[in-house]
């Protein structure tokens, strides 16, 4: 009796810890939910089964030089917009990722929705890029980058050339964009 005890403790807990499914939202050092860094183009179809996949040309976009992929989920909600090393070439990595869903977190608890503050308060600012329109800030332990709308920011800081620190972001700011960069330390 004591054996048969055992035995079906075990079972159930093997069978528990086999069914624990992999969170398709959570960023972590390699991965974004079923996305690896070693993911091709080709096998992008049996990762999003269920979702819709869109292959936009160069010509299509104007803010980009290469040729893109959008996710979408069966509802219509974009999820993910997913550039490859080399365009369309079945065989080239996903090396950027935009992220258009607030179910996509870091290990850290960071989303599209996340504000400066826990950005700070969770991650260590690796570089702070001022540009035309957007400040793009990069994380040190993290393939993480955010983007933020100088709209923002204080007027004073709104020009291009002004070195921006982290400090000077009010806590409360919102992301414009919450991006990868899996090219960025290869």
């Amino acid at each position: 009796m004591k054996n048969t005890l055992i035995a079906v403790s075990i079972l159930s807990l093997f069978l528990a810890s086999c069914s624990k499914e992999k969170d398709p939202f959570l960023i972590t050092a390699d991965t974004i939910g079923h996305l690896t860094k070693e993911i091709k183009v080709k096998q992008l179809d049996s990762i999003f089964a269920q979702d819709s996949i869109v292959k936009l040309d160069a010509d299509s976009n104007l803010f980009s030089k290469s040729e893109q992929i959008e996710v979408y989920e069966k509802g219509g909600e974009k999820l993910l917009l997913l550039t490859p090393k080399y365009g369309q070439d079945p065989e080239s990595k996903i090396t950027h990722i935009q992220l258009f869903d607030e179910r996509y977190k870091t290990e850290k608890g960071i989303h599209l929705n996340s504000t400066f503050k826990e950005v700070k308060e969770n991650y260590t600012i690796k570089s702070i890029l001022n540009t035309m329109s957007s400040v793009i800030v990069s994380l040190d332990e993290t393939d993480v980058y955010i983007t933020i709308d100088k709209t923002n920011l204080p007027a004073s800081l709104n020009e291009p050339g002004v070195n921006i620190q982290a400090s000077d972001i009010p806590d409360q700011t919102k992301f414009k964009f919450f991006m990868l960069d899996w090219e960025a330390k290869e």
